[in-house]
C-alpha cells in the first residue's frame, strides 16, 4: 500500500481509507489488592487479549474498535490489576471490493488503532501504582492470514 499526498489517507489502487476520528470508547482499571498488592514482589505474569470488531457506519464508514485487555496476576495467582482499554477510530474505505475491505478492517484499522491501545494501557498502569507496560507490537497481517487458514483449510486444495 503506497502513501497517499494526504494525510491519514492509504491508497488501495482505485481505492482510498482514511482515518476520520480515532476516540477512546471505554476504558477501565481495577486492582482489587490495592495497597497490600504493592508489598509484594513485583514478578508478575501478563494475560493480553486483543480483539478488533467493526461496525459499519453510514456513508462507506466504518468504526473499528480495538479492545485490549491485560491481567496481571502476582503471587499465587492473585490478581494485581486489570486493565481495559477499548480504543475506536471512524475509517472511510471506498472504492474497493469487499476482500479488499475486509482486509484492511482487520488489519490497517487495527494497525492504525494499537499505538493508541499501548498509551493508554501505559499510562492507566503508571497512574494505579504499577510500573510501566510496554506492550509488544502486534503483527496484524499475521493474524489475519492465520485467522483465514483456520476459517478454510478446505479452500486449499487444488483442483
Amino acid at each position: 500500500m503506497a502513501q497517499s499526498e494526504s494525510a491519514g489517507s492509504q491508497s488501495l489502487s482505485t481505492g482510498q481509507v482514511r482515518l476520520e476520528r480515532i476516540y477512546l470508547k471505554d476504558a477501565s482499571f481495577e486492582s482489587p489488592r490495592s495497597p497490600g498488592v504493592f508489598e509484594e514482589a513485583w514478578k508478575p505474569e501478563m494475560q493480553l487479549e486483543i480483539n478488533a470488531r467493526s461496525n459499519t457506519q453510514e456513508n462507506n464508514r466504518f468504526e473499528v474498535v480495538l479492545t485490549v485487555t491485560l491481567r496481571a496476576k502476582a503471587e499465587h495467582g492473585k490478581t494485581a490489576f486489570i486493565i481495559e482499554v477499548q480504543q475506536a477510530g471512524l475509517f472511510l474505505i471506498e472504492g474497493v471490493d469487499d476482500a479488499v475491505r475486509q482486509r484492511v478492517l482487520a488489519t490497517v484499522c487495527p494497525s492504525t488503532l494499537f499505538p493508541y491501545v499501548r498509551e493508554t494501557v501505559d499510562s492507566m498502569a503508571l497512574r494505579g501504582g504499577f510500573p510501566a507496560i510496554q506492550l509488544a507490537p502486534m503483527n496484524f497481517d499475521a493474524a489475519y492470514a492465520d485467522a483465514l487458514k483456520k476459517q478454510s483449510p478446505e479452500d486449499d486444495v487444488t483442483h
